[in-house]
């Protein structure tokens, strides 16, 4: 089957069902607790030193004509004022222009100074007629304080054209730091040796890390498998991780609902199904804020959304 062909199929497969999930108001963290909402696809809403973060935020419905299959967990009218969005690379699921204006216009209309932006090397031209207050660009291991937050930009493997030519675009994942805490959030990425060089130069408390469109198995050249992720999670020595990138577009042939049944049974086999949290969409994770890097995480489960 051609490329073509293949890309028809996902599409018509996509307007097969009528989509799925729920939409939830914003869950506000407390000001010693760290929050990390799971919006859908690769998309976060994070709370942490009293800042609140996007990564790559998408709420579109379509992206050009392959439609999602699960509403996004919130609303970006319900959202708490945005300081900083973070965007790991062009690609359509992760670089959605109606949704980024949609966040400066919403952060504005709460009387807010609008948000900066922060992209890998090679992606500024896509952003920067969108409002933002300012455009920050990175490259790898880069790292910037921005509204009180430290960011580093982490490698991976994968790449950054938004169409076909423009191959001169970056990619990456983001390494977000404040009030102790500090959360890994790897972007679109195939299994490589960095995962355990980005643990031991910035020992991240959670990592967010995608597992889904691996199959067919030549997928896997720039996406991790679910095992491939729970490996991932070990070597970057994360106290927990929370899976992305599944069950909100058919980007892959495996069933949709597949992914996080390979990572639990992956992470059982391992005797760590403690330590990952599948959020649904919209729901909360909470973590109190730690004085130092020393301490454990303390993972709260009594304030996480049901």
């Amino acid at each position: 089957m051609t490329k073509l062909k293949q890309l028809w199929r996902l599409v018509q497969e996509s307007h097969a069902q009528p989509i799925a999930g729920e939409t939830r108001l914003a869950e506000i963290v407390g000001p010693n607790e760290l929050g990390i909402t799971f919006i859908g696809h690769s998309s976060f809403l994070l709370q942490l030193g009293g800042r609140a973060v996007l990564i790559d935020p998408v709420f579109a419905k379509h992206l050009i004509v392959l439609r999602r299959q699960r509403r996004p967990g919130l609303r970006i009218n319900e959202m708490p004022a945005i300081d900083l969005v973070l965007l790991t690379h062009a690609h359509m699921d992760h670089l959605n222009i109606a949704s980024l204006r949609r966040v400066v216009r919403s952060t504005q209309m709460l009387g807010k100074k609008a948000p900066d932006v922060i992209v890998p090397w090679g992606v500024k031209d896509l952003v920067a007629g969108l409002g933002f207050s300012h455009v920050h660009e990175m490259k790898w291991w880069e790292k910037l304080e921005v509204r009180g937050l430290n960011v580093t930009l982490t490698p991976c493997k994968h790449w950054g054209a938004r169409m076909f030519s423009d191959t001169h675009r970056g990619y990456g994942g983001y390494v977000i730091e404040a009030g102790g805490n500090s959360i890994y959030h790897s972007g679109d990425t195939a299994y490589f040796s960095g995962f355990s060089e980005i643990g031991a130069r910035l020992h991240p408390q959670v990592a967010l890390l995608p597992i889904g469109a691996y199959f067919p198995d030549s997928y896997r050249t720039v996406h991790t498998s679910p095992e491939e992720a729970v490996r991932a999670f070990v070597e970057t020595g994360a106290e927990w991780m929370v899976p992305m990138h599944f069950g909100t577009f058919n980007l892959g042939r495996e069933p949709m609902d597949e992914p996080p049944q390979r990572l639990m049974a992956e992470a059982a086999r391992l005797g760590i199904s403690s330590k990952i949290k599948v959020l649904e969409e919209g729901e909360t994770m909470r973590l109190f804020e730690q004085a130092t890097k020393q301490r454990a995480p303390v993972f709260n489960p009594h304030q996480q959304s049901i």
